[in-house]
């Protein structure tokens, strides 16, 4: 049975060609129980495949049909095999990190088989180290990032002597909500009549804040840069982690969130490297940072899909200061939050579709590079667990996301909390971004400066 896709997932399938590869990933990091080695760690994921369990999610893929009039929709792979989405990897010596991030920049370069369920997980051994890494793409119409996140933390516990815990595609029992209650059926057809009416006078407003260069879901300022340019497939991967205390208490010093100072910590990296490329332009760079509109029950997500609104973000990278970086990114995020909550979830993702959907028209009327981008660069920050978590004794050591660039998007910079660190993931396109972890030393001295600017 065909079952339908949602429009904001279809647009991912349709939107995705071989130089513009449609999927999300996550590289996590290992150290294995005491005693044990990276073998041993390999050796329970073996037993996992051979259990050969696997939850209904992850054995949907995407089929058009007659019946459904050409529109994409899910069906259940009838000869699903397990063993073609777990690989096995071992990295050359001397296994650093940086074979590792190049394994993991070849990875995620390559189309994931639509024929099949459309997620892949690399199982990587190898590293000087002794830790165990596991490289994890899913196709964003399959989930969106917040939702791939919170199934690979299904799979975790915070107790370290926890055993036979199952892997990520395992099946899994749905907990009960408080009281038995149900959950929400969705808004009432009064509520989605008044929702639609309101689209109207919402487009107007978004469009006419846009004008006034006041953030919201849309801009029309983002000026022309070497990153809004048509990419290849080849993807370079960057990451590197930081004590979120320190960004923490930059934060507190100003009033601003830790979301502000990762966006001005990014806002400082890409002005000194734009400079040294001699490619910093006049007017500020926009970031297009997404807001999750899922809940914060986690169950909300078993069965995949996407909720996403955007904000369009005043970088501030005109400011020679980083302290007045800080300070328009952290206006410019109130300003678009504030527009954000006068709407409702469906106007939300309404005005959003619209702000991004130049992305979508550039390309096909040939314009990318020689108009005005919708925005520079995406910038998001997902949160991630709270407290160190382990699988089976192995204690999760590094969680850094991958993400997505498109055509006239060459740079995705995708951030990800976990314990007492904030991972910066870079994805950016092999040839249109060179010398990418160069980024990771500006964003370090970027948050030295913001410390310096604050007074702590």
């Amino acid at each position: 049975m065909l079952l339908p896709m949602s429009p904001t997932s279809s647009l991912f399938l349709l939107a995705e060609t071989r130089e513009h590869p449609m999927h999300v990933g996550s590289l996590q990091l290992f150290v294995p129980p005491d005693g044990a080695d990276a073998l041993d760690v390999r050796r329970m994921f073996d037993d996992a495949v051979a259990k050969d369990e696997v939850s209904p999610l992850f054995q949907k893929r995407p089929r058009r049909s007659i019946t459904s009039l050409g529109q994409w929709g899910w069906e259940s792979d009838r000869m699903f095999d397990l063993e073609h989405h777990v690989r096995r990897n071992a990295l050359p010596q001397p296994g650093r990190i940086l074979e590792l991030l190049a394994l993991c920049s070849r990875l995620h370069s390559t189309l994931l088989d639509r024929h099949r369920p459309l997620w892949e997980m690399h199982l990587i051994e190898g590293l000087d180290d002794g830790r165990y890494g596991i490289y994890f793409k899913v196709h964003h119409s399959l989930v969106d990032g917040v939702s791939a996140l919170r199934l690979l933390g299904r799979m975790l516990s915070p107790d370290a002597a926890e055993r036979d815990m199952p892997p990520p595609w395992a099946p899994r029992e749905r907990a009960p909500k408080p009281g038995g209650t149900k959950g929400s059926s969705g808004p009432s057809p009064l509520q989605l009549l008044a929702e639609t009416a309101g689209l109207v006078p919402a487009l107007a407003r978004t469009v006419n804040r846009a004008l006034k260069d006041q953030s919201g879901a849309m801009s029309l300022s983002a000026p022309k840069s070497m990153l809004n340019v048509p990419i290849t497939g080849a993807r370079r991967f960057a990451a590197q982690s930081w004590p979120i205390d320190r960004i923490r208490v930059v934060g507190k010093a100003r009033g601003a969130t830790v979301n502000d100072v990762v966006l001005a910590m990014c806002s400082g990296a890409l002005r000194n490297y734009l400079l040294s490329m001699d490619a910093l332009p006049d007017a500020p760079l926009i970031a297009m940072v997404p807001v999750s509109l899922h809940g914060e029950d986690s169950s909300s997500t078993d069965g995949g899909g996407n909720a996403v609104g955007a904000v369009m973000c005043n970088l501030g990278t005109d400011h020679d200061d980083a302290g007045d970086r800080l300070t328009t990114v952290h206006a410019s995020m109130e300003e678009g939050k504030e527009f954000l909550q006068s709407l409702s979830p469906t106007q939300i993702m309404a005005m959003s579709a619209i702000g991004i959907s130049p992305l979508g028209l550039w390309p096909l009327l040939r314009l990318t590079g020689s108009v005005r981008p919708p925005f520079n660069l995406v910038i998001s920050n997902v949160p991630g667990p709270r407290q160190p978590m382990y699988w089976n004794g192995a204690r999760l050591d590094g969680l850094y996301p991958l993400s997505i660039p498109l055509d006239g998007q060459a740079l995705n910079i995708t951030c990800t909390s976990y314990s007492d660190e904030i991972a910066f993931g870079l994805t950016g396109c092999r040839r249109t971004v060179p010398h990418l972890q160069r980024l990771l030393g500006y964003l370090d001295d970027e948050l030295g400066a913001l410390e310096k600017a604050v007074g702590v």
